[in-house]
């Protein structure tokens, strides 16, 4: 999935380095005609390693570089001097990259932290100098190792947004919009599906120089958890927040059906994302006069009675401090809660 330069979602074939040979090397010099062995070790292999940047946020660096090499192990040589170990080479990722193993769809790990570090393609071990293998038997081998191969793999990197409350609704529910007036974001807002085709975050401003971040997530459709519009590729950024915020607009046919087949979808893609928390924003609020919002309230009020909603309208400015309010207080609430 990509738009502008916003990659989240590449795959690499990673090459680390072969180790290099050992040394068979005999001591010479002057008065000394017939020396022991004084091979070197060769030196290891370059790794691969993954590396955390929590400046990055987007992968969009492999979209043209899809075969990383690490560097070749030197041979050992006289005087048992050992080569120099291969050149390692460092992915630099994002916070919340997901590594899988493109071939078997394993998941092998997720980056979380700043600077973490993940060999995920170990250099080759470099071989042993002749003088390893002396003996009382043999006190001259004429042999040594050769340097042992290094790691190729297939791997898949997956890019989960992070970000504090992620927006869920139907395309065309007016979450880019919601995004842009909450948050300094600016995402491209039109009047059809699928405006949103890349993740944006936004960060709102709460009182006394408070924040947290919002995601505004490409729309669900009904399906989505199968592949179909956008598909699955969106869901994963929904993982990493730790707040739902469900965009239902006010016009809709049926507001606790929307809601219900929105929660269906994330069930379906991952069960886990029901035990996050949510709230309901009921979007697009200008357009009611006070007779039916009050009866849209008292239905809202049977429809979901454990469930948290607040009354929005983006274009109007209306309940958008209650909103945060409520973001605020449920990010915010303790473990006990």
């Amino acid at each position: 999935m990509k738009e502008g330069n916003f990659i989240d979602y590449v795959k690499l074939h990673v090459s680390s380095g072969k180790g290099g040979s050992g040394s068979s090397h005999l001591h010479r010099e002057k008065y000394i005609e017939k020396g022991g062995p004084d091979g070197g070790d060769g030196g290891r292999g370059g790794h691969v390693i993954i590396r955390g940047n929590e400046n990055l946020w987007t992968l969009i660096e492999f979209s043209f570089k899809r075969h990383i090499k690490a560097g070749h192990g030197g041979n050992g040589s006289k005087q048992r001097s050992t080569g120099a170990d291969g050149e390692d080479v460092y992915i630099e990722v994002p916070l919340g990259t997901v590594i899988r193993d493109t071939d078997t769809e394993e998941i092998i790990d997720e980056v979380t932290d700043h600077n973490e570090e993940i060999i995920i393609a170990e250099g080759g071990m470099g071989g042993r100098g002749n003088w390893h293998f002396k003996s009382s038997t043999n006190q001259t081998p004429r042999y040594s190792q050769p340097g042992i191969d290094g790691q190729e793999r297939n791997i898949t990197l997956e890019l989960k947004v992070l970000a504090d409350v992620g927006l869920v609704g139907f395309p065309n529910a007016g979450k880019s919009t919601l995004l842009s007036v909450i948050t300094a974001a600016k995402p491209k807002i039109a009047n059809y599906e699928f405006t949103t085709l890349k993740p944006n975050l936004g960060i709102v401003k709460y009182r006394d120089y408070q924040s947290f971040v919002v995601a505004d997530i490409p729309g669900i459709i009904e399906g989505a958890a199968e592949g179909k519009g956008l598909g699955y590729r969106f869901l994963r950024h929904i993982e990493r927040n730790s707040t739902l915020l469900f965009l239902i607009p006010c016009d809709a046919d049926d507001v606790k059906k929307q809601y219900e087949i929105l929660l269906d979808e994330l069930r379906r893609y991952n069960p886990e994302l029901l035990d996050k928390d949510r709230l309901i924003a009921i979007s697009k609020t200008d357009m009611l006069d006070e007779e039916l919002k009050a009866e849209l309230d008292e239905q809202l009020q049977e429809d979901f009675k454990e469930i948290p909603y607040v009354f929005i309208s983006s274009v109007a400015q209306l309940g958008l401090q209650e909103l945060k309010d409520q973001l605020w207080k449920i990010l915010n609430k303790s473990p006990e809660a």
